[in-house]
């Protein structure tokens, strides 16, 4: 067999324009300080808990792995209403707008009575984005819904928080006010995709028990290592357009009619929105990340924001919806991983960016129902008390890019799987091309490369980080390595004899130099078919100087490590000095693939992923001027870890 393939045990053979778009939506061993072994990579002792993903499985034979029959329920009411635009009053005066729609005869009035109630708490603009959020389909089946734009954003007054404590505080008050009104039966149910999932899972950890069902597409879950700062690098792509698209909603004057008696009340709003936006959050907060301030650390200020934080707080049983290729697709298995020990959760994973999965794009397919109809028994379940079965969906379900189809699972990471470690063999001279094995290296192989911060433009990076707009501008450019590998080491396998899948987290652990004083560090895991495309999977940035990580938090696989965790703190940031050999341990993020026999595995490293990173200003300037060397020595052997499962697990 060839040296590449794991043991046989893993294989077997066979098997509004943009806005609109986005609402739908982060030398030595004495350079590297952790406690982790150098040349394995393995701890010496984890935390069960944080460490190895199959300490506490569940027993597959009590789990149910099948999707049932589409659930379906007639619609209860011929038709829905909305209610003149509410103002709910916070406790400091402000105000935020919201729209109400209930369930109403044919004749379009109102039906009176207390139903469970929808909630989406959005930041961009109701009113613009008309019909995006309100769900009929459930109103018209016996629900009431709100929409609500927060403070700072749409139609609502204040300055925006972005989901930072004062957000928490409304989101608290936003709760208490639904559990008070007429048409309200005191059950609330949280639904929404992106910045809506997000804010779904905040309301859940506010510990309010009237929040008994969460419904969160594509949502993120750790602020800082998902989106904001991958890496330790700034996102320039989603994070800019991002920002712009919520500031300019909440500029927008819209024609609400909120109160008759307030003709300036969208003057004042405007005024307010930007004076936030110049001096309170947006300019100081971009700027400041752009020249390195202190909040490109991983501060209070990220944490507050992060729904990881909190989720010890949600008992509401969630429904997490995430994608292969989602800006948050690190964050997404992570939310689930930290709710199913607590509450009913469920994960499911399909082949999406962030756009795509904010539709669930696709769906149904292979046995996995619509999105509407999963939320539909979702919410009847948990807020209608009807048995629809939703606490027996599969735990996990997840898209398999190679095998093109939807496969269910008792975990996350498959229960099965184990890691295994594939060697990067270079060569010092052009062209850098160098090859993969699981055989440890025998001599001293180096690979150089300049360290550039451009690269990464046309790649599918580029399109995932910013939610699918360069990639629809250049579709090429999205579905395939092959040009942003020209300006990085690539190694590649010989073809496979067998299929291998792939679920999780991969690490790679790259051992290499610099002549600056620092560098980032970016790892792509691709597969080239007979055609010599390579097909992109995943990939991990890292700024060598801040790839620190601590091993208590970190997860371990059968003692290999398959995810970092990087506290990036001024603390752990490490002096590197030109020449002299550094490792880092790159965060690439979750996927799940399989690569066909007779296909080939390419690990390719390089110093730049734009715009997924950009580093800011003083780190640019440290290492944008020098060429990195990537060493593959018994000492200091290159390499990834890749969780592996068997075949015959999907």
């Amino acid at each position: 067999m060839n040296a590449l393939h794991p043991p046989r045990r893993f294989l077997a053979t066979g098997t509004l324009a943009l806005a609109l778009m986005l609402t739908a939506c982060g030398g030595s061993g004495s350079s590297n300080n952790t406690p982790t072994d150098t040349t394995t990579g393995t701890a010496p002792a984890p935390s069960p808990a944080a460490n190895n993903s199959d300490a506490n499985s569940p027993d597959p034979q009590d789990i149910n792995l099948q999707w049932p029959q589409p659930y379906e329920r007639e619609a209860e009411y011929p038709a829905t209403v909305n209610l003149p635009q509410q103002l709910i009053t916070l406790r400091d005066g402000i105000r935020l707008s919201a729209t109400v729609t209930l369930p109403a005869d044919a004749s379009g009035n109102a039906i009176d009575g207390s139903f469970p109630v929808i909630a989406t708490f959005t930041g961009y603009n109701q009113f613009l984005t008309a019909g995006v959020f309100a769900d009929n389909d459930l109103v018209r089946r016996g629900y009431a819904y709100i929409t609500v734009d927060l403070r700072g954003t749409g139609a609502s007054e204040g300055s925006w928080q972005a989901f930072g404590q004062t957000d928490h505080d409304d989101i608290a008050e936003l709760i208490q006010y639904i559990k008070q009104q007429p048409w309200s039966n005191g059950k609330i149910g949280m639904n929404g995709a992106s910045y809506m999932g997000i804010t779904g899972l905040l309301a859940g950890a506010q510990e309010d028990p009237a929040v008994q069902a969460i419904f969160a597409i594509v949502p993120m879950g750790d602020a800082y290592r998902d989106i904001v700062f991958s890496g330790g690098q700034v996102n320039a792509g989603f994070i800019p357009l991002w920002v712009t698209l919520v500031t300019g909603l909440g500029i927008i004057p819209t024609p609400a009619g909120l109160d008759n008696d307030e003709p300036g009340y969208f003057l004042s709003t405007l005024l307010q929105h930007l004076q936030g936006a110049l001096t309170e959050f947006q300019v100081p907060v971009v700027a400041g990340a752009l020249i390195g301030d202190e909040n490109k650390y991983d501060t209070e200020f990220w944490r507050i924001r992060s729904p990881l934080e909190k989720l010890d707080r949600i008992t509401a049983p969630t429904f997490v919806v995430g994608g292969l290729n989602d800006i948050f697709q690190r964050g997404e298995p992570l939310i689930y991983e930290g709710l199913k020990d607590h509450t009913d959760a469920k994960l499911l994973i399909g082949p999406w960016e962030h756009l795509q999965g904010s539709s669930a794009e696709g769906l149904p397919a292979d046995g996995v129902p619509g999105i509407g109809s999963i939320r539909l028994a979702w919410f009847d379940h948990y807020l209608k008390g009807i048995d629809t079965g939703a606490n027996q969906f599969p735990p996990v379900t997840q898209y398999y890019t190679g095998a093109e189809r939807y496969v269910t699972a008792e975990d996350w990471p498959h229960p099965q799987a184990r890691a295994e470690t594939f060697y990067l063999h270079g060569q010092f001279a052009a062209p850098l091309i160098g090859h993969l094995d699981q055989q440890a290296p025998t001599g001293d192989n180096r690979t150089s490369l300049l360290q550039t911060p451009l690269n990464g433009l046309c790649s599918a990076s580029a399109s995932q980080w910013t939610a699918g707009v360069l990639g629809m501008i250049l579709p090429p450019c999205a579905s395939q390595d092959n040009v942003v590998n020209l300006l990085e080491a690539v190694y590649t396998s010989e073809p496979l004899e067998e299929d291998m899948a792939i679920n999780g987290p991969i690490t790679g652990q790259i051992w290499a130099s610099t002549t600056a004083l620092d560098s980032n560090v970016t790892v792509r895991v691709s597969v080239v078919g007979e055609n010599g495309i390579a097909r992109p999977l995943t990939h991990g940035i890292q700024m060598a100087s801040m790839s620190a990580f601590e091993a208590s938090r970190s997860r371990f696989m059968n003692g290999k490590l398959i995810q970092p965790w990087h506290p990036f703190s001024a603390e752990s940031r490490k002096t590197l000095t030109p020449l002299t050999p550094f490792r880092a341990d790159v965060e690439v993020f979750p996927t799940s693939a399989v690569i066909q026999a007779g296909e080939k595995l390419r690990i390719s490293v390089g110093s730049s992923d734009l715009p997924h990173g950009l580093s800011p200003l003083p780190d640019l300037l440290a290492s944008v001027l020098g060429a990195m060397t990537i060493y593959s020595t018994p000492a200091m052997p290159s390499r990834v870890n890749i969780p592996l499962v068997p075949i015959s697990a999907l």
